[in-house]
């Protein structure tokens, strides 16, 4: 029998922080566009674009990493809604992962834009042009950024909590790939 590991692989790491630091980005980055309509607008839309397409790619290898490696496990004794919730609000961070690129992606192609990654670069588009689709895909990645802001929030306060109140090495094993005492 395998004894659980107590901290996440070094890729899991590696990856869990570049796109912590890139979906927040994004976020920014998003909320910037929708706030300014000046020559600002277009350079981060050509900027939001292909770091959209590189979450969209790390988070495929971030879920076959998650897949194929062990994961420490929660404390015994955490209660049982707070493992529930810590489940939960994964799921959900790894579907806003994958559909807010692809509701990106789907609205540029309802629009009837080209999916530029850069000047050479076009993705397909994979929707028909439509303005109702497009407007849809708009309010939906807007709404699902702010639903994306909150559940981040919450991981982190849970994550703060995990480290600060509890000190339960749940935030240590997604930190340090070696406990402090060299397990």
């Amino acid at each position: 029998m395998n004894k659980p590991v107590k901290h996440f692989a070094p890729l899991a790491r590696a990856l869990h922080w570049l796109m912590a630091v890139m979906v927040i980005a994004m976020l920014f980055i998003g909320a910037g566009m929708a706030a300014s309509i000046s020559e600002r607008h277009e350079w981060l839309l050509n900027l939001h674009k292909p770091v959209g397409v590189t979450i969209l790619l790390l988070v495929v290898v971030r879920l076959i990493v998650r897949i194929t490696t062990p994961t420490p496990p929660l404390p015994a004794d955490l209660p049982v809604v707070q493992v529930l919730a810590a489940k939960l609000s994964h799921y959900l961070l790894y579907a806003l992962m994958l559909a807010m690129p692809l509701i990106g992606w789907a609205m540029i192609s309802a629009a009837g834009d080209p999916v530029m990654l850069g000047s050479s670069l076009r993705l397909p588009s994979i929707l028909a042009p439509d303005a109702h689709t497009f407007a849809f895909l708009r309010q939906a990645h807007r709404y699902l950024a702010y639903l994306f802001f909150l559940t981040i929030l919450t991981h982190l306060a849970a994550a703060l909590f995990h480290g600060w109140i509890r000190r339960d090495e749940v935030l240590d094993s997604m930190l340090r790939g070696k406990s402090r005492g060299g397990g």
